[in-house]
């Protein structure tokens, strides 16, 4: 084991875990925070939502292609189980440990900083690269509806990037004030759809792609087994990015309460509204049809009134995931940025309280993919690197009840490390599973996540920030152990 020295502001200390603390400054810090109180659990609750719903308006039909109607609604059962048994996880993890970092901060207390690092530059790549995705859409919506007479995509990435980025910069209050207005529009917009599909739903329709000749294929299965695990990377657009609600903790009213309240409040209502869209799309249209749709929910309507509603909402519902999940990049940049794992500058805040180059950032580099119009792809990138960080969050759980049973937890999971061992089985699979589907974009992330480790491996590892919040609570857990 390695020794462990005592240190001035100035100095450093190496721990246990082969990295090395400098505790800085109080202008360090009073240079990095965040507005407190900005959020109680209805806009946590709604932040949940709008990370997911642009999910609800595309991209999950593509999965009828990969595993027909059976198959995709196998996959989207496990994967709803493991994201409600995730969300439950979180849950306790966030009343635990309330900090900026969310999965990163989970991590680090359970895995020490090179597992803390690996969870949240997952998260990152996930959420650096779900907004370029969902730039491309937005690009392809105003296109097709033909608004301010737009036909090249590239000025659309470039203005959604430039304006919301701008509302971010105001604080986080007004900039979740505003995602909630359009959450809710979003959400209206099902409404819409739903009343309008339920008269058009022929159950006939769930099954009228013929099945092949794969192992255990069938009317209901047409892909046969297989379908099931190639539909799970779609599945997992229905609830993709909901675990970003922790990264408001700093930020929130009450968050041993609220934040736990407010993510699993949105864990219902996307259960909800995901089993709508499958149901009543699928059954409108029909699964061959709808399988290679890009906006399935209008199609499945046809060509009336209710269908160009859908049409012009369904902007909204890509606005508010693309607006929200800009926030949650923000936060994790800034957290990992403050402790050190990036560089420090990036964590820097505004008069506003809001982290101008964390925003700014990330957002550049989202609007450099977004360029290559591969939204698909992209989409299949941040599956990845969300699979792997619920395999490393589920196992911080895990590690936090049996390491650290006496840690004061004001919300604990119901079933316990038997409810987080289940969604670290199904992610683990899922992680599997895009590779399975789109290889390349696997393979990209995975590469790009070696490059973080590696800069993690030779650089920021040594100037990690001692007094940031995420350390402390490792530090204090240190403590304790000490004294036992």
């Amino acid at each position: 084991m390695s020794r462990v020295e005592d240190s001035t502001n100035a100095g450093a200390v190496q721990h246990h875990d082969a990295a090395d603390f400098h505790a800085e400054d109080s202008s360090y810090l009073e240079k990095r925070t965040l507005r407190k109180g900005s959020a109680g659990w209805l806009l946590l609750a709604g932040l949940g939502v709008s990370y997911v719903i642009s999910g609800d308006y595309a991209g999950w039909n593509n999965g009828l292609a990969e595993g027909g109607f059976g198959g995709l609604l196998i996959a989207g059962v496990l994967i709803a189980g493991m994201y409600l048994a995730m969300v439950l996880g979180m849950a306790e993890l966030s009343s635990a440990l309330p900090a900026a970092g969310g999965g990163y901060t989970f991590a680090r207390r359970a895995l020490g900083p090179w597992g803390g690092f690996a969870t949240g530059t997952a998260i990152l790549i996930e959420y650096s690269i779900a907004p370029a995705a969902i730039a491309t859409f937005i690009g392809s919506y105003v296109e097709s509806l033909n608004l301010f007479g737009i036909t090249d995509g590239w000025w659309v990435y470039l203005a959604v990037y430039a304006i919301f980025i701008g509302i971010h910069l105001t604080g986080a209050g007004e900039a979740l004030k505003a995602m909630f207005v359009i959450t809710v529009i979003a959400l209206v917009g099902l409404v819409v759809f739903a009343i309008s599909a339920v008269g058009l739903f022929d159950s006939g329709n769930l099954f009228d792609i013929a099945p092949t000749d794969a192992v255990g294929a069938s009317s209901f299965l047409p892909f046969g087994l297989i379908g099931i695990w190639a539909a799970v990377p779609f599945a997992i657009w229905f609830f993709l990015a909901i675990e970003g609600v922790p990264l408001a903790a700093e930020e929130a009213r009450d968050p041993e309460r609220n934040v736990p309240r407010g993510i699993i409040i949105s864990m219902v209502v996307l259960l909800v509204t995901a089993v709508t869209v499958l149901f009543l799309a699928t059954g409108a249209m029909g699964a061959e049809g709808l399988s290679t749709s890009g906006n399935p929910l209008v199609e499945a309507l046809g060509d009336g009134t209710a269908a160009k509603v859908v049409n012009y909402i369904g902007l909204a519902g890509l606005v508010a995931s693309f607006f929200s999940i800009m926030y949650a990049y923000s936060r994790q940049t800034f957290a990992l940025s403050r402790a050190g794992y990036l560089p420090k500058s990036l964590s820097v805040t505004n008069s506003r309280k809001a982290p101008t180059l964390a925003l700014v950032v990330p957002g550049t580099i989202g609007f450099v993919l977004s360029l290559t119009g591969e939204g698909a792809m992209l989409l299949n990138m941040a599956v990845f690197g969300a699979a792997v960080s619920y395999v490393l969050m589920m196992v911080s759980h895990i590690v936090l009840r049996k390491r650290e049973p006496g840690m004061r937890r004001p919300y604990r999971t119901p079933g316990g490390v038997v409810t987080t061992s289940f969604a670290l089985v199904i992610a683990t699979a899922a992680v599997i599973a895009t590779f399975l589907v789109d290889p390349v974009a696997a393979l990209w992330t995975f590469v790009a996540f070696a490059g973080f480790m590696t800069y993690f491996a030779l650089y920021s590892r040594h100037h990690l920030v001692a007094n940031s919040p995420d350390e402390e609570f490792a530090v204090v857990a240190r403590a304790e152990e000490e004294l036992v």
